[in-house]
């Protein structure tokens, strides 16, 4: 059977050239062996960190090979089966990447469990890595407690729509920052914040300003950059900072110098931590089941952007970077 795949034909500087960093290949699928399962690529989650996967440099994963199929979780369904665990036409996640097919062993393979009333893309976003990332970053890094306030960036995003939300059920009062005003509308009139700045239209810092003084005792950064340089001027004493990305920079080829941050932290006896949600993964039962009960409830509220088409997957995907995708992320490929 033939596949097609999106591989990575070099390593960026900068912003991706989408006509020479990336090209189609088309391959056989491989022959199964015994335990493995062939799976059909049906939707694709495209989030911030597949930027990182393209770069060379050390970090917490491998890098894409030049060649490799970029990495990616898809919601798929099991067209051939040597496994006595899956059978065919069963719907499943698996880390299959931007291809149309995949050959992989059981061991890498997840059933969908989730309510059948629920959309099976959820199990792509807040039933899935983002949603875990957004409940065990705010819960386990920022140590919230009722009455402090928080700072969320990208907060119509996958991440930081959940997080403001989980913040307001647990008594915590919460300003968004955004990029559009129709993003900052749905940040306070939908998802319930107290605030939502838009930074493109807004001064940052002097907006935090007029709130009060250093009153901020949480920041969710899903940015970095400038908008973090804004909210470290108004950190509380004993504030607690969760590194979840830094998109603002994943596209720089020089890394760009900021404020330095070690004076305030000193001051203020903050603490500031990056995380990777994998490092909690002995608590995702415990953040998947808060979830899906809120959900239920109708306390949270979640939105998806998809697209369809392989072919532009690409163009999709620097929809991330452009401030142009609202909610998660994901590709129809069917």
């Amino acid at each position: 059977m033939k596949n097609k795949q999106w591989v990575l034909n070099k390593r960026p500087s900068g912003v991706p050239n989408l006509e020479e960093d990336l090209k189609i290949n088309i391959s056989d699928t491989k022959e199964l062996d015994y335990g493995d399962v062939l799976i059909q690529t049906k939707y694709l989650s495209l989030d911030p960190y597949m930027r990182g996967r393209m770069n060379g440099g050390p970090s917490y994963s491998q890098p894409v090979e030049i060649g490799g199929v970029m990495e990616g979780e898809v919601v798929g369904k099991v067209v051939e089966s040597k496994s006595k665990l899956f059978d065919v036409g069963e719907m499943v996640n698996a880390k299959v990447g931007w291809q149309e097919y995949a050959c992989l062993s059981e061991k890498n393979v997840t059933k969908i469990s989730q309510d059948n009333d629920l959309p099976i893309t959820y199990s792509l976003g807040v039933l899935g890595m983002p949603g875990r990332t957004a409940y065990l970053g705010f819960l386990e890094v920022c140590k919230p407690k009722p009455g402090e306030t928080i700072v969320v960036s990208a907060a119509s995003g996958a991440v930081g729509s959940l997080v403001g939300q989980i913040a307001k059920l647990m008594g915590c009062n919460v300003i968004g920052i955004a990029g559009t005003e129709e993003k900052v509308n749905y940040c306070k009139d939908i998802l319930n914040f107290d605030y939502c700045l838009n930074y493109k239209t807004q001064d940052i810092d002097k907006e935090l300003g007029l709130m009060g003084e250093n009153f901020i005792n949480m920041y969710f950064d899903n940015v970095g950059g400038e908008i973090s340089d804004a909210v470290m001027n108004h950190l509380a004493t004993y504030s607690r900072t969760a590194i979840c990305g830094q998109i603002a920079n994943y596209n720089a080829s020089v890394p760009p110098l900021g404020p330095r941050v070690a004076r305030t932290l000193l001051t203020k006896q903050s603490t500031m931590q990056g995380f990777i949600v994998f490092n909690f993964e002995h608590k995702y039962i415990e953040a998947m089941d808060a979830i899906s009960k809120w959900i239920k409830s109708g306390e949270i509220v979640y939105k998806e952007d998809i697209y369809k088409g392989f072919d532009d997957i690409p163009k999709t995907f620097m929809k991330l970077f452009e401030g142009e995708n609202f909610g998660k992320l994901i590709v129809d490929i069917t």
